[in-house]
């Protein structure tokens, strides 16, 4: 009989947990997904329901649960700024309330635990590109700081667990990641791109574009969790996960309109508070402890994730939803 991991994965109806979730019921885990659909939606795992080793839980992760499982995956938090200014005390309560509850489950289990953190918690970065040594440029006051600083004291709870109570933990910074399944009103520039650009609007970039992030298939980032969680007790990380190819804002927009192929005019707005000014992660550990690097080029990327939305903008009612 065949001896599956029971592995709880904390916002596992979301863009990213709920591909987390495919790759882990692919390799023979008992898949227990706790989200309480604040960005998660149930269309993201309904593919998912009638596996009998796939488990959904409503749940809020600032309340503690009692599971029985052997690895957690701690992916549960709005990512997106329209997300996590919605409600930045709860944003704030759910980096930092969540991952004492999920460390402490871990805890009792004696289970080892994975933190998705985030490469905001470099800030606007004086280093680049963004080696894990770098402590951050981060505003601790500013309308992003629920999100950074919440990461930043959840990171170092995991670190204070490892130390105190010998727990097992592995934290991974994520770089911008894209792929179907985002939140389409997540106000993140690929979706923001890829929407504008199939309702022929014009594409709205902020400043003058120059700004730089680098962008990461969702299938390279799970392949990298997957590869940090199994790798061994004494790698903690943080390790970066992204993809090291940088491009600009303007660069992208050029991009998601050629491979569109409607749209075509480019309109400026004024740059966000705190919005830094370029991203790019180093990597050399992720690619030295787990043999990860990403494999899918943004223009082969896009071209999945523009036709996750262009599928969902032909359903009944959905172009009225889209913010953008």
């Amino acid at each position: 009989m065949h001896l599956r991991k029971r592995v709880l994965v904390t916002g596992g109806a979301g863009f990213l947990g709920s591909h987390l979730c495919e790759v882990l019921l692919n390799r023979g885990e008992h898949v227990l997904c706790l989200d309480n659909y604040f960005t998660g939606t149930r269309d993201n795992i309904a593919h998912l329901i009638g596996n009998p080793f796939f488990e959904v839980i409503r749940h809020d992760v600032t309340f503690p649960i009692y599971l029985e499982v052997d690895r957690i995956y701690n992916l549960a938090c709005p990512a997106s700024p329209i997300h996590y200014q919605h409600d930045p005390v709860q944003t704030t309560k759910t980096s930092v309330h969540g991952a004492i509850n999920m460390l402490g489950l871990a805890k009792r289990l004696k289970a080892r635990i994975l933190q998705a953190s985030t490469s905001e918690v470099y800030g606007d970065p004086a280093m680049h590109p963004q080696r894990e040594e770098y402590w951050g440029h981060v505003n601790p006051i500013g309308l992003r700081s629920c999100y950074d600083e919440g990461k930043r004291c959840a990171e170092t709870l995991f670190f204070d667990y490892h130390r105190q109570h010998q727990l097992e933990i592995k934290v991974a910074r994520i770089f911008n990641t894209y792929g179907p399944r985002m939140h389409p009103n997540d106000g993140r520039v690929v979706s923001n791109f890829i929407i504008q650009a199939l309702l022929g609007k014009p594409i709205t970039i902020y400043g003058d574009g120059s700004q730089t992030r680098s962008f990461c298939y969702v299938s390279d980032l799970v392949d990298g969790l997957v590869r940090l969680m199994d790798s061994e007790a004494d790698v903690t990380g943080p390790i970066n996960l992204g993809n090291p190819v940088e491009f600009t804002i303007r660069e992208l927009a050029e991009l998601v309109i050629a491979e569109v192929g409607r749209g075509g005019s480019i309109i400026s707005k004024p740059l966000p508070s705190d919005d830094p000014r370029q991203r790019r992660p180093d990597i050399t550990k992720a690619e030295s402890l787990l043999g990860w690097k990403p494999a899918i080029a943004l223009r082969d990327g896009l071209r999945s994730t523009i036709a996750h939305f262009d599928r969902l903008l032909s359903e009944p009612g959905s172009r009225e939803l889209m913010r953008v």
